[in-house]
């Protein structure tokens, strides 16, 4: 009984920092529909598979360091300022890939699979190794 006593007493904490990676991730995915040229939700609803890999990719490649910066964080304030850097660095991640491949932007809305795969895949890896990084 004790040990369960002892184990609930991080749970206002758990909670707190649950809030608060909840909420940059919500933060997060408004701020990507909103800069895209097009509108993921409405395409997923029509079952377009390229903007639901496209998404899924950017929000796992922002969650993974989120993750990692709840698991090394000394604080609340440190962990939310790891997860905003997290943040601009998926939002660069797309303004990159859409220089690059300037036709991305058209080709997600109009079902195109592979490059909807192609960005999700790099926001994803961009994610991991943003995470990697975060190890100061």
């Amino acid at each position: 009984m004790e040990f369960v006593q002892y184990s609930i007493q991080g749970l206002p904490a758990f909670l707190v920092y649950l809030a608060s990676s909840l909420a940059l991730l919500a933060l997060f995915v408004a701020i990507y529909i909103w800069i895209t040229p097009y509108r993921e939700l409405a395409l997923i609803r029509e079952g377009n598979v390229a903007a639901a890999a496209s998404l899924s990719g950017t929000i796992l490649g922002f969650a993974i360091p989120l993750a990692h910066a709840v698991a090394l964080s000394e604080n609340l304030a440190d962990m939310a300022l790891w997860g905003l850097i997290a943040l601009v660095v998926q939002l660069l991640v797309f303004f990159a890939v859409t220089r690059i491949i300037p036709g991305i932007a058209r080709d997600i809305p109009s079902g195109k699979v592979a490059p909807g795969m192609l960005l999700g895949t790099l926001s994803l890896a961009t994610g991991i190794l943003n995470a990697a990084c975060m190890t100061y």
